[in-house]
């Protein structure tokens, strides 16, 4: 070290005897242990949490299109196409395009009277319609938590979902989220089973809960699997929050008494569509499934020949 200062002293003696403007003499040694020293280490910024990432899952199209789902592998065949007149008006009101502005249209309901009249299917594929629009993304809720059979259906595992978000406040909705291969289409399980499923459906925590989804992103539907209407009071009080509610009867087996008595139920929600489900014979499997729609009871229903999940 007092050989480089001796040196730095020579050297700038050298440069003033040259007529160089330089420091003084005296001020070489500091000069030269500053040039010495090593330099400081950059401050490093504290490094930020790292972001959770919602888990992404992979259909099997080709086997949902075999089951008779909508699908992109599949997008002229005759159940696509019955999708594609079922979602219009939906698409239109979720999105202010409608023939009235409707509160919440954005967040649609698909239920039925009783079990086993195809509504999971119907919302499944709804899901899948909606999804290959270019301009929105879907986010479909199964919220049957009782019967839970999206995941199934869809050949996934179940794992977190609505009632760990109802029951831990920890648990953050990206924890739960599960993005798939199609592109605009995510899933949210019914979640880890709990003794009290169907009242926390009807909590203020679900109410919260369905108000954030609904506000987080602009573009997005949501469709939830409701249970069915006439079996648990909790699909009714979902129903309040709903802008829009799709209701799947099945035909030749759901009594005409039991559908009015399920449309009582949700007199609440301005707009209800009605798919008849299951229906075989004359001209009607040609043209697949069949609507209702508008305000109140809806004012036409057809067919559909397609089998119910």
């Amino acid at each position: 070290m007092s050989s480089l200062i001796e040196k730095a002293a020579q050297r700038l003696e050298q440069l003033r005897q040259a007529g160089a403007d330089v420091p003084p003499a005296a001020d070489a040694p500091a000069t030269a242990a500053k040039a010495a020293a090593p330099a400081a280490a950059p401050s490093v910024p504290p490094s930020e949490p790292p972001k959770t990432v919602s888990k992404t899952v992979r259909l099997d199209l080709a086997a949902l299109t075999e089951l008779g789902f909508v699908t992109s592998n599949a997008p002229r065949a005759v159940i696509a196409d019955q999708y594609r007149v079922i979602k219009r008006p939906l698409i239109a009101n979720a999105t202010g395009k409608g023939a009235s502005a409707v509160a919440h249209g954005n967040r649609i309901m698909v239920t039925s009277a009783m079990p086993g009249e195809g509504k999971s299917f119907t919302a499944i594929n709804l899901a899948m319609s909606i999804a290959m629009e270019l301009d929105y993304t879907v986010l479909l809720v199964d919220a049957d938590v009782s019967r839970p059979s999206i995941m199934k259906t869809l050949g996934l595992p179940q794992g977190p979902g609505l009632l760990d978000l109802l029951t831990n406040d920890k648990i953050e909705m990206s924890d739960t989220l599960l993005r798939t291969n199609v592109d605009k289409l995510s899933l949210l399980p019914s979640g880890t089973p709990h003794p009290r499923a169907t009242e926390l459906l009807a909590s203020d925590a679900m109410t919260r809960l369905i108000e954030e989804m609904g506000h987080r992103y602009p573009d997005r539907i949501i469709i939830f699997d409701s249970p069915p209407l006439l079996l648990t009071t909790e699909s009714r009080v979902l129903a309040t929050h709903m802008g829009q509610i799709v209701m799947v009867v099945q035909a030749e087996k759901t009594l005409q008494s039991q559908v009015k008595h399920a449309l009582t139920t949700i007199e609440s929600c301005p707009i209800k569509l009605m798919v008849l489900n299951q229906v075989h014979g004359g001209d009607q499997e040609a043209h697949g499934y069949g609507y209702g729609y508008g305000h109140g009871a809806p004012r036409k229903s057809t067919a559909s020949d397609a089998v119910a999940a």
